[in-house]
């Protein structure tokens, strides 16, 4: 959601291809993030509930997320001038992005067990701390600071003040907010006894390495194609399009909000109701809900994506890329239910298939883009986005089926994604900005649904009632 806030402020204030730096920059955060967490954050939750001594796997975990923090931290910042050149970034970002990972990987634990121990409230206030605190430095940083110092040249602002420094300013606000996010969270390292079980930990990892592949594999499908635009694209344009299609990408945020949301409340869930025997209904009856609430998420905002883009989008140069819109709201959408489908190896402890199916995903990411970067642009990385999760999809509910079935509601859940596609389809490509087509395309999509969970809906109002 941060990023969903902050993108009208970067737009009106950085130009494209600025944007287009730092939209790199985060892609390496992304992947690096997956590298220092290296799956340890799913096999806490796995070992949590399987565990009798629940403290010392919180203690094993802690002990080896500090232990490898602390020595990426070292050698990262002994090489940092190496990656500078390797990455193409300039030093001092590098160093930034450091201090950014480290910190992050930090709270990883202490939030995970926030969540196993099913704490939503204090995990959720940690988190809005966390973005306000970013989200208010980076307004008054790149906002006011400079008026101030305008108003008053001579004054106290002057001296904080440093023009051209914006870029700057933004990493500094992501340090500030989570250096204070991890100093909210230090009780949770006062409190735990640190001890650690070689043994556990080598079963945590045998878990956690096929999470680990799966996640950097995740982030090459999700934020590589910046990179690999920055390195296939002219070099005079490269940036310019990477910022466009990074700002437009973002009105995906609404279907990755929610499906984020609803991952991060159901894999606990997930974990603590695997032993029941009706467990496979439950997850089916769970998805079946996810997608119908997806399919109604990605309908609305394709149709109504040109009046969320002027509120999004302030500069209008960022505007061409709008044509990948609906194209990353349904490959999120895909890898939303990916996500709920891919409980099945989970649960089951058959965690490298995770690894097979996002390697898949990873290698066809990466097959398209180099295909169809040279010839279409950042619409090539776009295709190469939804084709990846779409397959991703289809294998976890193939091989899930085989090993772990679940009587999923095809039949229904098809229904709502084939229409929600179609009717997208139809708004935004071929009766763009006909609202009164668009708006009749939404209303019937709703009814339908209606009409289909009329009965669900009834009795979660009566029972809130």
């Amino acid at each position: 959601m941060l990023s969903f806030l902050l993108v009208p402020l970067y737009t009106a204030i950085l130009p494209v291809t600025e944007y287009g730096a730092i939209s790199v920059i985060f892609s390496w955060i992304v992947l690096f993030n997956v590298v220092l967490a290296y799956g340890m954050e799913t096999a806490f939750f796995r070992f949590f509930h399987k565990e009798k001594d629940k403290n010392l796997v919180i203690s094993t975990s802690t002990v080896s997320i500090l232990f490898t923090s602390f020595l990426f931290f070292v050698f990262a910042y002994i090489f940092r001038e190496g990656l500078a050149v390797i990455s193409g970034i300039p030093l001092e970002y590098v160093t930034y992005t450091i201090y950014i990972l480290v910190l992050d990987a930090l709270v990883i634990i202490p939030f995970a067990w926030l969540r196993a121990k099913e704490k939503p409230i204090r995990y959720a206030v940690l988190k809005i701390i966390n973005v306000a605190l970013n989200l208010g430095l980076n307004v008054f940083l790149l906002v006011f600071l400079p008026k101030f110092t305008t108003q008053n040249p001579t004054g106290f602002w002057n001296f904080i003040y440093v023009e051209g420094f914006e870029i700057s300013y933004i990493f500094i606000s992501m340090i500030v907010a989570s250096a204070v996010t991890l100093i909210l969270i230090l009780p949770f390292y006062i409190k735990i006894n640190y001890r650690f079980n070689k043994t556990l930990w080598k079963e945590m990892m045998h878990y956690a390495f096929p999470v680990l592949i799966a996640g950097i594999a995740f982030a090459v499908n999700e934020t590589f194609d910046r990179i690999l635009l920055l390195w296939m694209l002219p070099e005079n344009s490269a940036e310019e399009a990477i910022g466009a299609y990074s700002a437009c990408y973002k009105l995906a945020v609404f279907m990755t909000l929610f499906a984020t949301a609803f991952r991060m409340g159901i894999e606990p869930f997930f974990f603590s109701r695997a032993t029941h025997k009706n467990a496979p209904e439950t997850y089916a009856l769970i998805t079946r809900y996810f997608v119908a609430f997806g399919a109604v998420i990605l309908v609305t905002v394709v149709i109504f994506a040109d009046v969320l883009k002027v509120i999004l989008i302030r500069d209008s140069a960022y505007w061409e890329a709008m044509k990948i819109v609906p194209l990353i709201l349904l490959a999120n959408f895909c890898l939303g239910i990916y996500h709920n489908f891919s409980v099945w190896y989970k649960i089951t402890d058959r965690t490298k298939f995770g690894a097979y199916i996002s390697i898949v995903g990873a290698f066809i990411t990466l097959a398209i883009n180099f295909l169809l970067i040279p010839i279409m642009s950042y619409m090539g990385s776009a295709i190469a986005t939804v084709s990846a999760y779409t397959v991703m999809m289809l294998l976890s509910y193939y091989f899930g089926q085989k090993h772990y079935p679940i009587p999923y509601a095809i039949k229904k859940m098809s229904l709502y994604f084939l229409i929600s596609i179609a009717f997208s389809a139809l708004s935004f490509y071929v009766f763009r900005n006909n609202y009164f087509i668009g708006i009749g395309l939404w209303i019937a999509f709703l009814t339908l649904v209606f009409i289909q969970e009329k009965q669900v809906l009834l009795q979660l109002i009566q029972f809130k009632k």
